[in-house]
């Protein structure tokens, strides 16, 4: 299926079967595309690249496909990856953290840092982190497959 080049992300590299690749849901999803293009919230002589994950219904492209800034998208990686790193640890706790310091990380970017931690504000953290570790547990084969290409490539590519 052709990702439509007349809305307002203007697509210039496109991934255009996505969906038979798009982990557990391959040959069964509605995100039928990948894009890097220019973004939609361009404004008149300010060009940003953006991310687009294209969604399909059955009928017609989605609104809820989401269109992303490039940081954003190496940031979620960046996020990913820490997280991973916590859980292939986590059993040294009994809750999967530490409670009395919830946070993992502080990511240094920007002059500034990115704070990774456990959402203590949810109220079923204790139950919900054992689902999402679980979870991570069950998908540890796609997202390794995934870390190993992305750390392949950030090698060839003098990183």
């Amino acid at each position: 299926m052709k990702i439509p080049t007349t809305l307002k992300h203007k697509p210039v590299i496109v991934s255009e079967n996505y969906e038979n690749v798009d982990g557990r849901y391959a040959h069964h999803s509605d995100a039928k595309g990948l894009s890097l293009g220019l973004a939609q919230w361009n404004d008149r002589g300010k060009v940003d690249i953006s991310a687009k994950v294209w969604r399909y219904t059955g009928e017609k492209w989605s609104r809820q496909s989401e269109e992303l800034p490039l940081h954003r998208v190496l940031d979620l990686a960046i996020l990913v990856c820490r997280t991973m790193g916590h859980f292939r640890e986590a059993y040294q706790y009994e809750q999967l953290y530490d409670p009395n310091n919830p946070v993992l990380d502080r990511v240094g970017l920007q002059g500034d840092a990115m704070t990774v931690a456990v959402c203590t504000d949810n109220d079923k953290i204790n139950e919900d982190i054992k689902l999402f570790s679980q979870a991570l547990s069950d998908d540890d084969e796609l997202i390794g497959e995934r870390l190993r290409t992305l750390s392949r490539l950030l090698k060839d590519m003098g990183y």
